[in-house]
């Protein structure tokens, strides 16, 4: 049975905690409800008491009654009568004292208790979910801020190159950047000399100066007060400035204005006000200030207005501190705001650029760390809490049998006449199960299996260099250069070494079903989450079970499972076929035709871990029940569906695939690989699946065949002369003509399919891939049924390499006169010469039997195969 650990996670957390913790509350309530029950039978018993005791002082108030017949039986009968009167109400008040003592006062602090648990354990996973949320959408910004700054750089680059220059025509020195000085007491004393690239002109310092005096005459000029900030003096809005250029510069376009006024910007005649950054824009609500440059190149003396302040002003510059109106609190406060980029003087848009980038990226890595530690903190506390919490309510329903028992004792050790009452009250007290209701609570209110759900770092070229875990299996074997990932399969070799460490096969299959707290799994998932090969040594600091926990956890994390949803509803309609549980051998060809719509990576992984899970099973000689809690351990590693709900948590199919897969691994894994060589095969014979020339040279094509045709003819000559023939293999003079033969298409020239190692060999090798090294601890040899290739953990998923050879072009005239003289009429089977068997359709048939299809079909459409060899050489990207 499942418990609280596996049954209430969520993508968010937040809900399948909130359906817990929603049950824990009726509890809490329940608890209430018993207590109330207590409470008010305690006072009507004491009630109760109370009245029986009124009744005698009532009747001695009567005179003259029995008092006078002292020795009368009837006198004794009343007296018998009011005594049990009197004890009748000292046990009801007897009653409430006792439930009182037993039952509310310990029940009532008890359920304090437990309330106060389980609020403490709400508002604390709470507070982590909340902070994981907010660390979650801090994650997103810096993601989109940058994916956005590394756009920036991608357009930047991209104009960059499509930008015209043409330095042999219009040279242009290249100027460095003026650097903007805002120290104390640092004067230019000396002119620039040299030229000003405005727009797309070249102005000279004498131009400049006049351009700039009559713009400052022309311009409007005036104060613009900035909240805070204060009142710059000697300003201009954008909009102004643009109509000046347009109507006395002549530009062509608003564009081109503000080109204009950036290159003022940068050679230090104007600055931004108001807002951050450096940018110029043709806008009445952005202005810009008159630099003391302008005004000292210029010859305009620059409009000042002394300041009639009681306090000092803290100089920022030889103009008295005109340029920075800000003073007191607020200079203090912007201090370190660097707005116009001194700290980096002589850097340009671009390397601003790429320097924002970097720093964005870092910041996004960074914060996606930090996301990763605070979701694994998480885990690691509602692993505990969920812990905590089910011993909680298993506590609970045991207090409320053990109150029903209590209150039930109080009343039958002090009224035997309501034994009838009692009895009803034990059997009552026999009906309560607490783990009966414990499971009714699971499976009537969990929301889903533990499945993480990984934010992994999104690099925005693609990179997985620095993740392990959360990462898709596909990308993280492409960067591995592998078919099954690195992580995969040193987990599975470190396991076989330390399988024979362990005492005895109770304790190998102990491994996998051992429950290792999740704090120590991703205390080892934190060592080696860094997209490298993990090293040995790590695993040594742990024990076999965190090792194998780490594995389960690893596919737990992965995008999409194993065994991939969207075959999900294909399994579910295989399991609920009426004939699924009895044919067996109708179930394992539609599973091998399922799992081969799967991409390469997912089957060679499965197979592995397949593979080691069933050589464990055989060699440990495990029985069903271990097969059973295995596959069960195993199912939501193996195969989840897209999303889970009420229905897929009941359903099997995890379960049912699992058990398949260990009951027919060979029949499945065999045939999947034989489809893997098959369409390796096929995609290098073409789409039609049809033989292919090997060589595809035809420089002396026309020159062979000139010759071919000579030949002929002198042939032909020497035998009848002028004479004519019925039939010629020759060429007619329209073109080439291939006729098909009885073996199928014919290529150019005749191919050989022997393979190129002999029969003998590859007997030898009893393998067409590298030879692998000696297998160690729990691994068994392939069989032979496993087609040649090698352990798919080794990564030999891989295509056919064709290998055939070509008749040398200097033999195509000797095989024309000896087709000449064997039969003219006779057309030549290019599969004739394969030693002993053909290939037909991607497998290999005998010569008897080929020839037996020739006889019988005449001329097969099926095409022919030249022979293959698998290799294992490093993925290449």
């Amino acid at each position: 049975m499942p418990g609280f650990a596996d049954s209430f996670w969520s993508n968010d957390y937040a809900a399948g905690l909130g359906v817990l913790f929603g049950k824990l509350q009726q509890g809490v309530v329940e608890n209430r409800q018993v207590l109330t029950v207590a409470r008010m039978r305690a006072e009507a018993e004491d009630v109760y008491g109370s009245r029986l005791s009124e009744i005698t002082p009532q009747v001695d108030k009567i005179q003259g009654g029995f008092t006078r017949d002292d020795g009368a039986s009837v006198r004794k009968a009343y007296d018998g009568v009011r005594t049990e009167m009197e004890e009748a109400a000292k046990n009801h008040k007897k009653i409430a004292q006792n439930i009182r003592d037993l039952v509310v006062n310990p029940f009532s602090r008890w359920c304090e208790a437990h309330e106060s648990r389980i609020q403490d354990s709400q508002d604390e996973l709470q507070t982590r979910i909340k902070a994981h949320d907010k660390q979650a959408e801090s994650v997103k910004k810096l993601r989109s801020n940058y994916f956005n700054k590394c756009r920036l750089v991608e357009d930047l680059e991209e104009e960059n190159k499509l930008a015209f220059q043409d330095p042999e025509i219009s040279p242009k020195p290249k100027q460095p950047i003026p650097e903007i000085k805002v120290e104390p007491h640092q004067e230019d004393d000396e002119e620039d000399d040299e030229p000003y690239d405005i727009g797309d002109e070249t102005y000279s310092p004498d131009q400049v100066k006049k351009i700039l005096a009559h713009m400052l005459n022309n311009i409007k000029i005036g104060e613009t007060k900035v909240p805070i900030l204060g009142t710059y003096q000697n300003t201009s809005a954008g909009a102004d400035i643009v109509e000046y250029l347009q109507r006395n510069m002549g530009t062509s376009s608003v564009s081109y204005a503000e080109r204009i006024g950036q290159d003022l910007i940068t050679h230090g005649f104007l600055r931004l006000i108001g807002n951050v950054g450096s940018t110029f824009a043709n806008s009445s609500k952005m202005f810009y200030q008159w630099r003391p440059r302008a005004f000292k190149l210029s010859g305009v003396p620059e409009k000042k207005v002394p300041l009639g302040r009681t306090f000092s002003l803290p100089a920022t510059g030889s103009d008295g501190g005109s340029d920075s109106p800000v003073v007191g609190t607020v200079t203090e406060y912007l201090a370190n705001w660097n707005v116009l980029n001194t700290a980096r003087p002589n850097e340009t848009p671009a390397e601003r650029m790429r320097r924002e980038a970097r720093e964005a990226d870092e910041r996004y890595k960074a914060a996606v760390k930090k996301l990763d530690e605070m979701r694994c903190e998480l885990e690691e506390a509602i692993y505990i809490h969920l812990k905590f919490l089910e011993r909680c309510e298993l506590d609970r329903l045991k207090a409320i049998k053990t109150v029903v028992l209590d209150f039930s004792g109080t009343i039958s050790n002090v009224i035997p006449s309501l034994q009838s009452t009692v009895d009803n009250m034990m059997l009552y007290q026999e009906t309560v199960q607490p783990l009966g209701d414990l499971r009714y609570l699971l499976e009537n209110y969990r929301t889903g299996s533990f499945a993480p759900k990984v934010v992994v770092y999104e690099n925005y070229y693609n990179k997985v260099d620095e993740q392990t875990f959360g990462v898709d299996l596909e990308a993280r074997a492409r960067a591995d250069k592998k078919r099954v990932p690195v992580i995969v399969t040193t987990l599975l070799t470190y396991l076989d070494h330390h399988y024979p460490d362990l005492e005895g096969d109770e304790a190998r299959r102990g491994v996998w079903l051992h429950e290792v707290p999740l704090i120590q799994t991703h205390k080892l998932r934190n060592k080696i989450n860094d997209g490298k090969p993990p090293s040995l040594e790590v695993f040594t600091e742990f024990d076999v079970a965190t090792v194998a926990s780490l594995l389960k956890l690893y596919l737990l994390e992965l995008p999409d499972s194993l065994v991939s949803s969207h075959v999900y509803e294909i399994i579910r309609t295989i399991y609920n076929t009426p004939t699924a549980d009895t044919s067996d051998a109708a179930r394992v060809p539609v599973l091998q035709q399922t799992l081969s719509q799967l991409r390469l990576t997912n089957i060679a992984t499965l197979d592995a871990c397949m593979n080691h899970f069933t050589r464990l099973i055989d060699l440990t000689s495990a029985d069903e029940e271990y097969i059973s809690k295995l596959a069960t351990s195993l199912a939501p590693c193996i195969l989840r569906p897209r999303t889970e709900t009420s229905l897929t948590m009941e359903e099997k199919h995890s379960y049912r695939l699992i058990r398949d897969l260990f009951a027919h691994k060979e029949a499945i894994f065999s045939e999947l690989k034989r489809m893997s060589t098959m369409n390796s095969s096929a995609s290098v014979s073409g789409p039609a699946n049809r033989p292919r020339a090997i060589s595809t040279d035809e420089s002396n094509r026309k020159a062979n065949m000139e010759e071919r045709n000579r030949l002929l003819m002198e042939k032909a000559a020497a035998s009848g002369g002028s004479r004519s023939r019925a039939t010629s293999p020759a060429p007619g003079p329209r073109g080439h003509r291939r006729d098909k033969s009885s073996g199928g298409a014919e290529t150019r020239f005749p191919v050989s399919v022997a393979s190129p190692t002999s029969v003998a060999e590859r007997s030898k090798r009893q393998s067409l891939g590298p030879i692998l090294p000696k297998r160690t601890s729990l691994e068994v040899p392939d069989d032979a049924g496993m087609g040649g290739l090698s352990h798919p953990a080794d990564g030999h998923y891989n295509g056919a390499s064709v290998t055939s050879s070509i008749v040398p072009e200097d033999r195509v005239a000797a095989m024309a006169a000896k087709i000449e003289n064997e039969s003219l009429l006779e057309k030549r089977n290019s599969l004739g010469r394969a030693p002993g068997a053909r290939f037909v359709g991607g497998r290999r048939v005998p010569a008897a039997a080929a020839t037996a299809e020739q006889a019988a079909g005449g001329a097969s459409s099926s095409s022919s195969h030249p022979g293959v060899t698998l290799v294992d050489p490093p993925m290449d990207y």
